[in-house]
């Protein structure tokens, strides 16, 4: 065998175990419930704590609020995905968004006039699965912070927290 041969053997045979792991579906038990998304950990679904935000307006900004100061549901990894069951929600309408802790509340608000320092969606990855389910992933990275997924043009929340 040629030294170039060996070599192309051996970039193949080191680069296929990457290629696997990036390849391997999630294995675990699939959601309880329709429509709502859950903390992928491992092969054990955390359920996001789903709630009602209040929506208050002024002048110059839209606040929604979540009572208490941090999420039941909670993850370590900076980029946490999630596994969703679809009903009547389309998984691509969530949008993710960070939360403030203020007052033993958690907000997000939205100026009338965009400002510099607004809350922005961060980005997220969909991916349909053959078992009915979709995959949703932060495309960024995630401060330690709380969060929220949420239906565009609903007041529902699904909150959680990095730490």
């Amino acid at each position: 065998m040629s030294n170039l041969a060996r070599i192309a053997c051996l970039v193949l045979l080191c680069g296929l175990p990457f290629a696997t792991l990036a390849e391997m579906p999630y294995q675990g038990p699939k959601p309880a419930q329709q429509d709502l998304p859950y903390l992928v950990l491992g092969n054990r679904l955390v359920e996001t704590e789903a709630s009602e935000a209040s929506q208050q307006e002024d002048k110059n900004r839209t606040t929604f609020t979540v009572r208490g100061t941090s999420s039941s549901a909670r993850t370590p990894l900076a980029e946490p995905a999630f596994l969703i069951l679809p009903g009547k929600m389309r998984p691509e309408s969530l949008s993710l968004y960070p939360m403030r802790v203020d007052k033993g509340n958690r907000s997000v608000y939205f100026s009338a006039k965009p400002k510099k320092d607004d809350p922005r969606a961060i980005p997220l990855l969909f991916h349909q699965r053959k078992d009915g389910t979709t995959m949703i992933e932060s495309n960024q990275y995630l401060d330690p912070g709380e969060y929220c997924l949420s239906p565009q043009g609903a007041n529902t929340v699904f909150c959680f927290q990095v730490y």
